[in-house]
This record gives C-alpha cells, sequence and structure tokens, in this order.
C-alpha cells in the first residue's frame, strides 16, 4: 500500500517554505551529483564537497535535481556514519522566497541567462514582409 497523500502534500509544502533561522549544524548547499540510494553530493558555500544522505520522509516523493539547493543537517563526529557527514532535511522548493531570508550565502548567486532579456520567438508567426502584401 502507497503512502497517504496527506504525507506527500505535507512533504512537498515542507519545502516551499524556509525557517526562520539556521541552527550551528545546518546549511545550506548547492547539489552536485546523484550518487545513488538516497545519497547525494553537495557543495558548501566554503566550496567544500560532502555526501549527504536523503531524509526518508523524503524519499520517493521529493525529486532533487543536480544544480537545486537543499538544507543540510551535519551528524556530530560521534554519531558518523561512514563518508556521510549529513542529512538533507528540506529541498528548496521556491528559490524566491528561501533567497529573502538574511542566511542564504552570497556564494550561491543568481544563475541568469542572456536569453532572458530577449524576446523570444517561440511559438509566434514570421514576420510579414510589406512588399507581399500588394
Amino acid at each position: 500500500m502507497g503512502r497517504p497523500k496527506r504525507d506527500i502534500r505535507a512533504a512537498a509544502e515542507e519545502a516551499t517554505t524556509p525557517p526562520d533561522q539556521l541552527t550551528e549544524n545546518q546549511s545550506l548547499a548547492k547539489v552536485i551529483k546523484a550518487e545513488g540510494n538516497s545519497l547525494y553530493a553537495c557543495s558548501l558555500p566554503n566550496r567544500r564537497t560532502v555526501l549527504v544522505g536523503l531524509a526518508s520522509r523524503f524519499r520517493n516523493t521529493v525529486w532533487i535535481r543536480r544544480g537545486g539547493y537543499v538544507l543540510v543537517e551535519f551528524t556530530s563526529s560521534k554519531e558518523e556514519k561512514g563518508r556521510v557527514e549529513g542529512e538533507i532535511i528540506n529541498i528548496v522548493g521556491d528559490e524566491k522566497e528561501w533567497r529573502k531570508q538574511s542566511y542564504w550565502p552570497k556564494e550561491f548567486p543568481r544563475v541568469t541567462y542572456d536569453d532572458e532579456d530577449e524576446d523570444s520567438i517561440a511559438g509566434k508567426m514570421p514576420p510579414s514582409d510589406p512588399e507581399d502584401e500588394d
């Protein structure tokens, strides 16, 4: 039997709301690569790469894309299990809302593309020539 829809919706809704503040063992990170078995290689603001696991409440519920941002909680050195250094406790769903928070690191700038400023011609009719209208 599958998970109840209310659990899925609660996990997805939680990802859109940023916390008020972070604790000393939490940090935002950028996902570099999916390693398999709910493990992800992430880059911290100080450019250090860490391997973190996905919290069980998000497994098979929320998908994390490469280049996306996550909130990582590091485990203490006593609880460390091999290479895994922490756990993903939240996924940045609404990046615009998260960027407004005071704890968003300046090392993660907003990426803009050159094409955003120009008008797209996708799905538009080609321009008509005034000479052909005779």
